[in-house]
């Protein structure tokens, strides 16, 4: 593979493919690393003069306009991580932005690689996993968090977490509905054209320059809350916050997405989970605390206990494929995470108050 390389990476100025671009350029200054964007979401303008800093070309555009795709000049990898990330969208009927995004704009992707023969590295979700079974689960209830029990009614689920092998029958939101069609066609263009692809179903990915919401980059979310006084709610399973994710600091994301984009003949056609793991996992109820201790400050937090919808007691990514492929495993722990979006948000204060 020669040592220059042109690399894509789309929804290039969210708080993901802004990081990873940053992270591919520093790492690899003789490849061309451009950002596309449509900078819908807020926020995503202060990632702009950090891409420009780094030396990533911008460009705006949207990938659901393949015309703005088209007109790129040739790429020899694509980062996709362009997406609308809400596990709420598109319930209140509102579906053209979520399907144009996450499904057509994957097809654009696609047919971009088809056109330059390009490697596709996919950014998935654990919410490809239907909200039902995992739902089902068997799980106990200690004074902070949700386990996982031993002992399971489907096959993929222990107390590891979920591996691929979970059941896939049922409904998952609309979100992970158009994200698990999304990686359904990059597996049927990897099969009829020959691309080179990887996908990673990533759970909560989390640190600084990222602007979390209540249905998206809950950790930040949360760690905002606490610098800036707002008030917080714990939302269904009785408002005990008890339910439990794992998460995994971007800087953890751009090492397994650099070793795919060196090792492309390697990586082709895995299909993997990966996370922080039960290892580096939170319940709401210890992510206060956290934040609390991290922060020095306290701000309310009122019980809710109206069921969100798509929501899950407990989701830990089980990453056991991953780390038997190749040697990675999260180098940050829950509290280094929220640590380092603490000190961001105390440092770029005037920014982040602007964009919220």
């Amino acid at each position: 593979m020669p040592a220059e390389r042109r690399v894509l990476v789309t929804g290039g100025a969210g708080f993901v493919g802004a990081n990873l671009a940053i992270g591919l350029r520093e790492s690899h200054p003789d490849w061309l690393v451009v950002a596309l964007d449509n900078l819908k979401r807020r926020g995503s303008e202060l990632n702009l003069p950090r891409l420009r800093a780094a030396g990533v070309e911008f460009r705006h555009g949207d990938v659901r306009d393949a015309a703005d795709l088209r007109a790129l000049p040739r790429v020899d990898a694509i980062v996709e991580c362009s997406a609308e990330p809400s596990v709420l969208a598109g319930i209140d009927g509102a579906t053209d932005y979520l399907v144009g995004s996450n499904l057509i704009g994957a097809w654009h992707c696609l047919e971009l690689a088809r056109r330059d023969e390009a490697q596709v590295v996919f950014l998935s979700t654990s919410r490809v996993y239907p909200v039902g079974a995992l739902s089902a689960l068997a799980y106990e209830a200690t004074p902070t968090r949700f386990e996982l029990s031993a002992s399971q009614p489907v096959v993929g689920a222990s107390p590891e977490g979920i591996a691929e092998d979970f059941p896939m029958d049922g409904a998952r939101t609309l979100y992970g509905a158009t994200k698990l069609a999304a990686e359904l066609l990059v597996e049927e263009y990897r099969a009829a054209f020959g691309l080179r692809t990887a996908i990673n179903r990533w759970g909560v990915i989390a640190g600084p320059w990222q602007m979390g919401k209540v249905d998206q980059g809950v950790f930040t979310y949360w760690v905002l809350a606490h610098r800036f006084g707002r008030p917080l709610r714990y939302l269904g399973f009785d408002g005990t916050g008890r339910q439990v994710r794992d998460l995994v600091h971007i800087d953890d994301v751009l090492v397994l997405l650099d070793d795919q984009l060196l090792r492309p003949d390697d990586w082709d056609g895995a299909v993997v989970n990966a996370g922080g793991g039960r290892a580096c996992s939170l319940s709401l109820l210890e992510a206060t605390a956290l934040c609390q201790e991290l922060t020095g400050r306290e701000t309310p937090v009122g019980p809710a206990s109206e069921d969100r919808p798509g929501d899950v007691p407990v989701y830990i990514s089980d990453c056991r494929r991953l780390m038997q492929r190749f040697e990675w495993s999260p180098r940050h722990t829950a509290r280094d995470i929220l640590r380092d979006i603490a000190e961001w948000s105390a440092e770029h204060e005037a920014q982040i108050v602007a964009a919220l």
